[in-house]
């Protein structure tokens, strides 16, 4: 891979992707919706002597991700690998939510990626070759209290993955679908955080409950997603707890619906029986 497109690359694992793929000696084009942090990755990865370009964007604007990925085509050359990553968290109860919110996560972090991949598909599909790396999570293969808009968005991303995936038999082009456990990339920090089956949340103790039942840091959940491209995978599952959560509920569907609950409520700062 020597180009490569990253939304949401202003921090977490869409900074250490970039990190990680400037180190291969790959070209990056950079984005994230906050200019502050965007600018300091790229001056952090221009003292490493990379040729990267950097451009603030909201992945939820479809017109503004097409003209994005233009820019980068024409910076960049062909783009090889098209990192769709940008993503918000949101926790609240369905009966108490609202549309708003709902759409707004719906807009980041399911529709991003379908923009993201619109517009580097036709020339992908062209040439014969790339890489589309659509990042879900744990939480689009299981569902959670409290998580029902995230869940919704990124089992979406799962699904429009797969779907992806059997349109692309024979053409050189790959979709990888990456599911990563808890990575502490700070993303419930920056959330919005309304209410779990206990009441009104508390931001602050839930980003510390998350932190610290993070398995994976952005720069480990980078080479395992790095890792599984160059080895061709579809499937991309990071961290021991998105593995393990993976075959408890393939295997065991009942025994973790028992089980499940308990396991979240450290997590997430709920007692859900």
């Amino acid at each position: 891979m020597k180009t490569a497109f990253i939304t949401g690359a202003g921090s977490g694992i869409g900074r250490a992707l970039a990190h990680a793929l400037v180190k291969k000696g790959c070209a990056v084009f950079i984005t994230d919706i906050n200019s502050e942090n965007l600018a300091a990755v790229g001056e952090e990865l221009r003292l490493m002597q990379a040729n990267v370009h950097e451009r603030v964007l909201d992945v939820s604007d479809k017109d503004d991700v097409f003209r994005a990925v233009d820019e980068a085509t024409e910076k960049l050359g062909s783009v090889d690998g098209m990192f769709n990553n940008a993503g918000i968290s949101f926790s609240d109860l369905v009966d108490h939510m609202d549309y708003s919110d709902f759409e707004r996560v719906m807009d980041i972090d399911f529709w991003g990626v379908v923009h993201g991949t619109k517009a580097v598909l036709p020339k992908m599909l062209e040439r014969g070759e790339g890489h589309i790396v659509n990042i879900s999570s744990l939480f689009g293969i299981v569902g959670v209290p409290s998580q029902s808009a995230y869940c919704a968005a990124k089992h979406a991303v799962k699904g429009f993955n797969e779907s992806l995936f059997y349109e692309l038999q024979d053409t050189g082009v790959q979709v990888h679908s990456v599911h990563p456990g808890g990575v502490d990339t700070g993303i419930i920090k920056h959330g919005v955080h309304k209410k779990n089956v206990d009441g009104d949340i508390d931001a602050d103790e839930l980003a510390e409950r998350f932190k610290d039942g993070a398995k994976s840091t952005p720069d480990q959940a980078a080479k395992v997603i790095l890792d599984g491209v160059a080895k061709s995978r579809y499937r991309i599952l990071v961290g021991s707890d998105a593995r393990m959560a993976d075959r408890l509920q393939r295997w065991f569907p009942n025994l973790w619906r028992r089980m499940f609950p308990k396991l979240m409520s450290s997590l997430m700062g709920d007692n859900s029986k």
